[in-house]
């Protein structure tokens, strides 16, 4: 049972010797800084009724146990939107020893807003100044230490998807941690009209001695009661001698928005606004430079739709390729590999110990299983995650958004939605998480069933190990086809049943930069491991069930009841039906069994092992259902953490009935044409 958010936070800091909260912007690299310090062995964590989660790690420098908190990606501080709230409240009630601020270089009077903020509630602070190469390539110069002295806190250059300046990085936050002590004053004021209302509110909390649930600064929470923050005037209302407090926050919003004719709340956000723009312009300099570096030309040639549109067809081509020729060569050498040097000495030592009967063959299923993850799932699996680590480090993924936007609109979308949509094609769990991102719950809605019909890593293990390994690239090729007009046509339709309209798309853009190929190497193996550590476990586990059923001749009286639809309707062999529903374990599982299948049924040293139990028109039927209907038991939980299981319900059995229905008429007209014979 996952434990509530300050429960886990608490149990953080019991655990370690200090704790480290890290903040920033979604798009600034704070993750490449999360990930690179723990290794990314993750725990999570929500706060109840939200949906916005809090990531935990721990990491040791010398000697010492650090706890890290990765705060949501947000632009501010605040109770305006779930990220919001949670990022502040994750740092209000895990009370690190220091924050870590991550601020792109490129974009300093932006990101300062938070900083601003996060001073303001008096936790001592580190900056990384991040995306120093990009800043430097642009001609952008920071005077880092007239910035520390400004701000009062250290400040340190990074570059994160490089891991430069890291440990570094962490060795201050670790001084600072130590050290204990709030930040130096920091040489921060707004406009002299607001900053005589502060001081005035500041006067009457301390002269009114009254207790707050954080023990914040005085300052802070004068800011926060004169921007009109609903959180802090409800958590303080109750609390003795606060009242007069309140009532005189009141007033002053009330003189705010007379004097200035807008809300207290936007005026001070406009105050921050124009201090972090007064800051940014004593220390940095910008050289004008009369040609526009590549990265830039790059990201004008991916986001404009006559040339934008091309590129992207090139793009999903390579993919396709490499995954077909690569994975395919991986698949070979590792089905050789196992065959001569692992498999043998296993049956040998099988039949020697318990010799050969239906307890040493069920142990060989398990055997089996293991060969059918290395040859089938793992060789695409392991291609894909490291081709989507490229394109992520590349940036092109933002630029599909931009260029994505007026045709996602026609789906009910804007661009972003194409972000967590295309990472679906990783891992569909991830994805729906991603979905955060959309603002409207129609979107959410419209986007989660969009993305259960991408097919992810397994998906695709499944229809390069069914359809491209046996049945050729240009069989696969027709397959993903029928899934993009499949996947068009839900679209479509779901966007005209649903009530409502796409919001529109607000995003920051950024020019490519070139990949770390460690950075791209480690991220591939750790969401590669993450895999191998799920998948692996649950196949040999469904390889022995397999097994048993098989040797105790179970197989055929369970098969009975699919028969009507998988044999019937589908042009199936009923043993098929019984992979598919373990498929909703993982969906690679439902060839990967299938293999395991083949292997007994055929013996040692077939080759074509699935072509004894299956043709290729079979295959094609078995891979395009497995293809569609609803992904892995883990993306059904995560559709009903984002929208609640009633909506996951509907979901999970709309797919089912569709992959039944498109299985069945590409089996018809597979029949009737005499195609894949």
């Amino acid at each position: 049972m996952q434990l509530s958010c300050h429960s886990a936070i608490s149990k953080l800091r019991g655990d370690t010797d200090f704790t480290i909260a890290l903040a920033g912007n979604p798009n600034v690299g704070k993750s490449s800084v999360f990930n690179i310090l723990t290794g990314m062995g993750v725990e999570t964590a929500n706060y109840p009724g939200k949906t916005v989660e809090v990531n935990m790690a721990t990491t040791t420098l010398d000697g010492q146990k650090i706890g890290i908190i990765d705060l949501p990606g947000t632009y501010a501080l605040g109770a305006v939107s779930e990220d919001q709230w949670v990022a502040r409240q994750g740092v209000l009630d895990g009370e690190p020893d220091v924050v870590v601020m991550v601020v792109d270089a490129n974009t300093l009077a932006r990101n300062l807003y938070m900083v601003l903020q996060f001073l303001e509630l008096g936790f001592p602070m580190v900056i990384a100044l991040n995306i120093m190469d990009v800043a430097m390539k642009e001609g952008r110069s920071i005077d880092v230490e007239s910035l520390s002295e400004r701000l009062g806190v250290p400040i340190v250059p990074t570059v994160a998807n490089r891991g430069e300046g890291l440990d570094e990085l962490i060795a201050t936050a670790a001084r600072t941690a130590r050290a204990g002590a709030a930040p130096a004053p920091a040489d921060v004021s707004f406009g002299h009209d607001i900053e005589v209302l502060i001081q005035e509110l500041t006067g009457a909390i301390a002269s009114a001695g009254a207790d707050d649930p954080y023990n914040l600064p005085h300052r802070a929470l004068a800011i926060l009661l004169l921007e009109g923050d609903a959180e802090f005037i409800g958590l303080t209302a109750g609390m003795p001698g606060w009242q007069p407090i309140l009532d005189l926050a009141a007033e002053l919003r009330r003189r705010i928005e007379e004097e200035h004719g807008q809300p207290a709340g936007t005026r001070i956000a406009g105050e921050r606004h124009a201090l972090a723009g007064l800051i940014t312009d004593d220390v940095e300099t910008v050289e004008v430079r009369e040609r526009r570096r590549l990265g830039e030309r790059l990201w004008g040639l991916t986001t404009r739709p006559l040339t934008g549109g091309p590129i992207l067809l090139v793009v999903l081509s390579v993919i396709f390729v490499m995954m077909f020729f690569v994975g395919d060569t991986l698949a070979t050498l590792m089905s050789e590999a196992w065959a001569t040097y692992i498999e043998p000495p296993i049956a040998d030592a099988l039949a020697s110990t318990v010799g050969v009967n239906g307890f040493s063959l069920t142990l060989l299923w398990a055997v089996k299983g293991i060969e059918a993850a290395l040859t089938v799932g793992i060789p695409y699996v392991l291609v894909f995650y490291l081709l989507l680590a490229f394109l992520e480090d590349t940036g092109y993924l933002n630029s599909v958004a931009f260029l994505t936007d007026s045709v996602m609109h026609k789906f009910g979308l804007h661009g972003r939605a194409i972000i967590p949509i295309v990472a679906g094609a990783g891992c569909n769990v991830p994805a729906i998480v991603g979905t955060r991102v959309l603002t409207t719950m129609r979107e959410r809605i419209l986007a989660g069933t969009l993305i259960v019909l991408v097919p992810c890593s397994a998906r695709t293990a499944v229809i390069f190990g069914a359809v491209a390994f046996y049945a050729g690239w240009q069989a696969a090729l027709v397959l993903y086809l029928i899934l993009i007009t499949v996947w068009v046509s839900v679209g479509l339709a779901l966007n005209k049943v649903m009530p409502g309209h796409p919001t529109g798309l607000v995003m920051e853009m950024f020019p490519f930069r070139m990949p770390h190929l460690k950075t791209i190497l480690k991220k591939t193996w750790y969401r590669f491991k993450a895999f191998v550590y799920m998948a692996v476990p649950i196949l040999i586990i469904g390889s022995l069930l397999l097994g048993a059923l098989y040797e105790l001749d179970w197989l055929q009286k369970l098969s009975g009841p699919l028969s009507p639809v998988v044999e019937g309707w589908m042009g199936l062999p009923a043993v098929a039906g019984l992979t598919l529903i373990m498929g909703i374990l993982r969906k690679e599982l439902a060839l990967q069994l299938l293999v395991t299948l083949a292997i007994v049924e055929a013996g040692p040293g077939v080759e074509d092992n699935l072509l004894l139990i299956m043709d290729k028109g079979q295959l094609f039927v078995f891979a395009l259902v497995t293809a569609i209907y609803i992904p892995c038991a883990a993306t059904i939980a995560a559709l009903a953490r984002e929208l609640n299981w009633k909506r996951a319900s509907i979901i999970m059995g709309f797919t089912i009935a569709l992959a039944v229905v498109v299985g069945g008429l590409a089996h018809r007209v597979i029949e009737t044409a005499g195609l894949l014979g």
